[in-house]
């Protein structure tokens, strides 16, 4: 790590900078200083900018091409033969099922993300248009959740930015000014659980859109390789890990996973509110360890819970 100084008028600007390699790519990191510093503040400020350029340089190692290293030919078998065995093929839900599976997983999606509102508000709202004194924020994404199921029912893609971007859009057009757009510049992600600790730091803003691409990528070539949930898991895990918007990330992530179920004829699933622990640990487990199978073993106890309430 080295200082860069930089004259802008009759001041003097410092950064402390660093360049690393990733793969065939060079990356450069820059942390600004202030401005006139004497020689005891450059020191005190570089020592705390050395530790953030450290957490970022984590971070690029952390949030890379998801799977680097291929799943054997045992798990991916072992994987086909729990769908065997949970006879997760194709089925067809009636009008009325996708009525209550799409209460069921608005509620769900957004009381794990805050929302105040009760299940059986959520059912008032979506089908009486009754609306509780809450808060309207809560109100528009309920509405907003339950269109972007509709939109993964009829549409033909799989993953795209613009796909994302607009499952973004629909379900915060009506509550959040940045609705289907990307982080900008300056605008870094840190998610801290209840005791202020950071649990999760998402991709610096600058590779959003390139680690993005990647995992189209990667889906792409291997959305005929790996079973469904596989496909579905990396796409919905890494996508949080990458974490591309300012807020909304979790409910985008979990329509992508039953988008990507949709796509390849399974049935989609609802993470149940009561189990937001274990399924914040999963995420922590492949972010890690890039272990996938806590994951899947939760959305196969969701499909079982489901199976029951939906019929």
């Amino acid at each position: 790590m080295y200082i860069e100084k930089r004259k802008v008028g009759k001041k003097l600007k410092f950064y402390l900078a660093h360049s690393f390699r990733e793969g065939n790519k060079i990356h450069k990191i820059r942390k600004f200083l202030g401005v006139d510093l004497s020689d005891v503040k450059l020191k005190e400020r570089k020592g705390k900018a050395e530790e953030l350029i450290l957490e970022e340089i984590n971070q690029y190692k952390i949030i890379q091409d998801p799977l680097q290293v291929e799943l054997p030919e045992k798990e991916i078998e072992f994987i086909k033969n729990l769908e065997i065995k949970e006879k997760l093929k194709v089925f067809h839900l009636s009008e009325n099922q996708w009525k209550l599976f799409s209460e069921l997983f608005t509620y769900n999606t957004n009381a794990i993300e805050g929302s105040e509102l009760e299940r059986k508000e959520v059912k008032d709202i979506l089908e009486k248009n009754k609306w509780p004194k809450k808060s309207k924020e809560d109100i528009a994404e309920a509405y907003g959740v339950n269109e972007a199921v509709k939109f993964i029912r009829e549409t033909k893609e799989h993953l795209s930015l613009d796909l994302i971007k607009q499952l973004h859009k629909i379900v915060f057009k009506n509550s959040k000014s940045f609705a289907g757009e990307f982080r900008r510049i300056g605008k870094e992600v840190v998610v801290r659980n209840g005791l202020g600790n950071i649990v999760h730091m998402g991709a610096p803003q600058s590779r959003v859109i390139s680690l993005l691409n990647e995992l189209i990528d990667w889906y792409n070539k291997n959305k005929n390789k790996y079973p469904a949930l596989i496909l579905a898991s990396v796409v919905h895990n890494q996508f949080e890990n990458i974490h591309p918007f300012r807020d909304g990330n979790g409910r985008v992530g979990r329509l992508l996973l039953n988008n990507i179920l949709l796509r390849h004829k399974l049935p989609p699933v609802n993470i149940n509110f009561k189990n937001r622990a274990e399924y914040y640990q999963s995420l922590q487990e492949y972010e890690r360890n890039h272990n996938l199978r806590p994951t899947i073993d939760l959305i196969f106890k969701e499909y079982r819970t489901l199976k029951k309430k939906i019929g």
